[in-house]
């Protein structure tokens, strides 16, 4: 289903089970608009909310969703049952694989966050002021979440760092570092890593 007020770039393909403009809470079908990009594949049973702007040669996985005042830059991706909340943004390149959480995360440029991870954004639960405390996490570009991370409220992912799978990150992890742990502890620069007998080349801004 394509709602009124939904955009769509040249050569989108929207598979018949998906729905782009579902209305948010206290909103009508077509008051928020949503632009898609060309060249973007909307998969089966993917729900896209009013009030959302994706660049070109977007995809996403099946059962997707994407809440309002969502914004994604160009050539990006989101896996299968992903849940974005309102609230992010996500940069130009970057890929949210499946089963990932976000809510009122900043994602810069080049980022690979792996599956199953959550980007928390309430310093407890409940949090009745939890509009008025420290947000989400931050990411900044390059960056590389592995798998089932947990990123805690307000912390900062610098340039081109590396987050351990499954690691619980409490505090701001400095660019180009690999941590790991829960909680996540500083282990060595990502230029030390090695993959096949080769170091990984790390992109830190100035």
């Amino acid at each position: 289903m394509i709602a009124p007020n939904v955009h769509l770039g040249e050569n989108v393909t929207v598979d018949p089970s998906a729905v782009i403009g579902h209305p948010p809470r206290g909103k009508k079908e077509g008051d928020l608009p949503v632009y898609i990009g060309a060249n973007s594949v909307i998969r089966a049973n993917a729900v896209i909310y009013g009030g959302v702007t994706i660049g070109e040669n977007f995809q996403c996985g099946h059962g997707a969703m994407i809440r309002e005042n969502n914004t994604i830059g160009d050539n990006c991706s989101v896996g299968t049952n992903a849940v974005l909340e309102p609230g992010n943004r996500i940069g130009s390149r970057s890929r949210i694989h499946s089963g990932c959480f976000l809510e009122n995360a900043t994602v810069g440029e080049r980022v690979f966050v792996g599956p199953n991870v959550t980007f928390t954004d309430d310093p407890h639960p409940p949090c009745v002021t939890c509009t008025e405390s420290v947000g989400g996490a931050t990411v900044e570009d390059g960056a590389s979440i592995g798998g089932n991370a947990t990123l805690m409220p307000g912390v900062r992912i610098g340039a081109g760092a590396l987050v351990g799978g499954g690691s619980v990150v409490t505090k701001d992890v400095p660019p180009g570092m690999v941590v790991a742990g829960n909680p996540a502890r500083a282990m060595k620069p990502v230029s030390e890593v090695v993959c096949r007998g080769k170091s990984l080349r790390v992109e830190v801004p100035a």
